[in-house]
């Protein structure tokens, strides 16, 4: 998938010739004989069918995928107003290469108005943050900076709040956690065909990847999955106990999205928060790393030091960057080495501060505890990462290649 592919469909026409006529012949033999009949193919081959231009959507744009991908994150006020000239001026002057855009944000709004004739259009989801996507696409293009939408999944107040049967509920009210977001229920196929349908909307627009956040149930959801009123749809007749449930859930969810892509010629990828990788799966959230990795082309671990415990032995772990992301690193690459086809690692890295943990715990993160990052992925082998500031304020003078 990450790379330009060649057309196939003139092995795909050939395989599906068939001969003009058939001769005519009495119909007591004619269910046998037709049934011994072949015609020089034993069947139509998928790989050819996926990989044809035949069933290819072009949107007219052409990016070349980096030598890695080293992006920032970009809201939609962002990527619609002033601040989107400095931040490519930012990856124009440095060896940063990829934007991960929000097409659908954190409240569950498209960061855009679709057009009359989109699907999305009736459902008034749509905000005027990115004014033209098209021509922000074809300015990436220009500048040669990689797009990636970013589509938030089963976080969604919005759709929470116009469809209640598809959330969770707290008596006769939609759930909310302590942040007043809501979420909406991944046992639900119609939630997956939404974000689905968004995605293949982002995809035509000329993105080239889509990542898809908040691929789970909210968190401490193992507390709370007996008191909130929720369906299972078609998991109701599951053997699995609840935790295999949700995990399946979440695992099918992706797995359905990466085939109903394929068509638009765009990587996947998930972002997962970082622990997963060091359990077998997070039991509340639904979140397996191995059974989520088996189905996308790039998977993104949120690893910033600030969000562990003493997850690997460090006290303090904001104040350690190397060393953190460098443990990190030993797990994740033992777990994906287990796996047959492995997808990309591209983590999520902390370029902000975190003075919520209190005074001696945070360190004011700047130029050098950006680069001890990267450093600790380039050291164990992994050379693709982005970098997350919330305000998209990124630090100034980093060294991105060390």
């Amino acid at each position: 998938m990450r790379n330009l592919k060649i057309a196939s469909s003139f092995v795909l026409a050939a395989s599906l010739a068939l001969p003009m006529s058939v001769q005519a012949t009495e119909q007591k033999d004619s269910d046998s004989s037709f049934a011994e009949r072949t015609y020089g193919f034993n069947g139509i081959d998928e790989n050819v069918v996926a990989s044809s231009q035949l069933f290819r959507y072009d949107s007219g744009l052409v990016f070349e995928y980096p030598d890695a991908v080293r992006g920032i994150y970009v809201t939609g006020h962002s990527a619609g107003g002033s601040r989107f000239e400095r931040l490519l001026k930012l990856l124009d002057s440095t060896d940063l290469n990829a934007m991960v855009i929000d097409v659908k944000d954190d409240y569950g709004n498209l960061t855009y108005k679709p057009a009359e004739d989109s699907p999305l259009y009736k459902k008034d989801i749509g905000k005027p943050y990115i004014k033209d996507p098209r021509k922000m696409l074809e300015t990436l293009e220009k500048q040669k900076v990689y797009p990636i939408a970013r589509v938030v999944v089963f976080k969604d107040s919005v759709l929470a709040k116009q469809q209640p049967e598809l959330s969770f509920k707290d008596g006769d009210k939609v759930w909310e956690n302590g942040r007043k977001e809501a979420f909406v229920n991944p046992f639900m196929k119609e939630v997956w065909d939404h974000n689905v349908e968004i995605a293949i909307e982002a995809a035509k627009m000329g993105f080239q990847e889509i990542q898809f956040d908040y691929v789970r149930f909210p968190e401490g959801f193992e507390k709370r999955h007996e008191t909130l009123q929720y369906s299972m749809g078609t998991y109701a007749e599951s053997d699995l106990d609840p935790v295999q449930r949700r995990v399946q859930a979440v695992t099918d969810f992706v797995a359905y999205a990466k085939e109903k892509l394929k068509p638009y010629d765009v990587d996947v990828s998930v972002d997962i928060f970082g622990y997963s990788a060091t359990l077998p799966e997070a039991p509340g959230i639904g979140q397996n790393f191995s059974k989520i990795s088996e189905n996308v082309d790039v998977i993104s671990s949120m690893i910033y030091p600030s969000h562990w415990t003493s997850y690997f032995g460090i006290a303090k772990p904001d104040l350690e960057p190397y060393r953190l992301i460098t443990e990190y690193a030993k797990v994740e690459n033992a777990k994906l080495g287990e796996l047959e086809n492995p997808p990309v690692s591209r983590p999520w890295l902390q370029d902000f501060s975190a003075p919520w943990l209190g005074a001696g715990n945070y360190l004011r993160y700047g130029k050098n505890e950006v680069e001890a990052q990267i450093k600790a992925l380039k050291d164990n082998g992994i050379n693709e990462y982005l970098l997350w500031n919330a305000t998209n304020n990124y630090t100034e003078g980093v060294d991105y290649t060390p």
